[in-house]
């Protein structure tokens, strides 16, 4: 299993739109809005780095109002 945190700026005026959509996508465990140079945060569990790939290209990237996503895999030392 792998855990990922996934920062993302949006347009002004559209972070709750957009956490309200990241939240209903497959493999989303958790989002939150926040104040800050991002505008949203989403932890996300999928089953390897390539499920997470597609999870980011494929349904997070599409959500309308997103300029930008930062992905941040979480490492277990």
């Amino acid at each position: 299993m792998l855990q990922a945190y996934i920062l993302i700026q949006t347009h002004t005026g559209k972070a709750a739109a957009v956490a309200a959509a990241i939240a209903s996508l497959d493999g989303v465990t958790s989002v939150s809005t926040l104040n800050g140079p991002y505008d949203v945060i989403a932890v996300t569990r999928t089953g390897d780095i390539d499920e997470l790939g597609q999870l980011i290209l494929e349904q997070v990237q599409s959500v309308e109002g997103i300029t930008r996503t930062l992905t941040c895999p979480i490492a277990r030392m």
